[in-house]
């Protein structure tokens, strides 16, 4: 293995699946990121997509629920019991091969799971800490990877204002399908990982990050995404 291989972290980022996870072609990395929508509506669909996830070679999984993990909703601690084979994140942090990662499932009200109204999301939002690495939502803030087929924005204003502290180096997340992609903004990567594309069908690729030991992110693969 040559330095240039030993001296990076590689992220494979992927979210949005909605149970069609065994039809993904996922590459090989050191860290999978799972931002959301992984089942619809039965326990069992827990129990399969924890299988898959320990049949992956990366040595790390990290997976948050979204607004269509309506059995993780239901009972969130027996859903991390059941997800055995990753660090599930709800509103909590984790370090894993050195980087910080702060995970939450929650987006604006619209009558699905971990869906709240705006003074609750915000509180949400608030408890994110400053300055950490790898920022892993389910959906995206305003103004960002977040336009609908018509061309509205979607996603979350009071996630995009608290961002303004936040500073992740990196920012994770999913749920408007027809935007996925990555974009550099103002010091933070951004990456919409959903693998399904608007009518459901699994079109997109996961997303591989390469975070290097100085600190720089590099888009290897897929530089062709990249949004202005």
């Amino acid at each position: 293995m040559n330095q240039n291989e030993t001296d990076k972290i590689r992220l494979v980022i992927i979210a949005d699946t909605h149970l069609g996870h065994h039809d993904i072609l996922l590459p090989d990395g050191d860290i999978l990121i799972v931002a959301g929508d992984f089942t619809e509506h039965r326990q069992a669909e827990i129990v399969d997509f924890n299988n898959w996830l320990g049949m992956r070679p990366h040595s790390h999984k990290i997976i948050i629920a979204g607004n269509h993990d309506l059995p993780v909703e239901n009972n969130p601690d027996e859903a991390r019991e059941l997800l055995f084979n990753a660090i599930y994140l709800q509103d909590k942090c984790a370090n894993v091969m050195g980087l910080s990662f702060y995970g939450t499932p929650w987006s604006p009200a619209s009558g699905w799971s971990f869906q709240l109204e705006d003074d609750r999301l915000n509180e949400k939002w608030r408890k994110i800490p400053e300055n950490i690495d790898v920022l892993v939502t389910h959906c995206p803030p305003y103004g960002i990877l977040d336009r609908s087929t018509t061309g509205i924005h979607l996603g979350c204003p009071l996630l995009t204002e608290n961002l303004q502290r936040i500073r992740p180096k990196l920012h994770v997340f999913g749920h408007i399908h027809e935007s996925y992609g990555i974009l550099r903004k103002d010091g933070t990567l951004y990456a919409n990982a959903s693998i399904c594309n608007i009518k459901g069908q699994e079109d997109n690729r996961p997303i591989v990050i390469d975070w290097r030991k100085n600190r720089t992110i590099e888009t290897p693969k897929f530089t062709e995404l990249e949004r202005t």
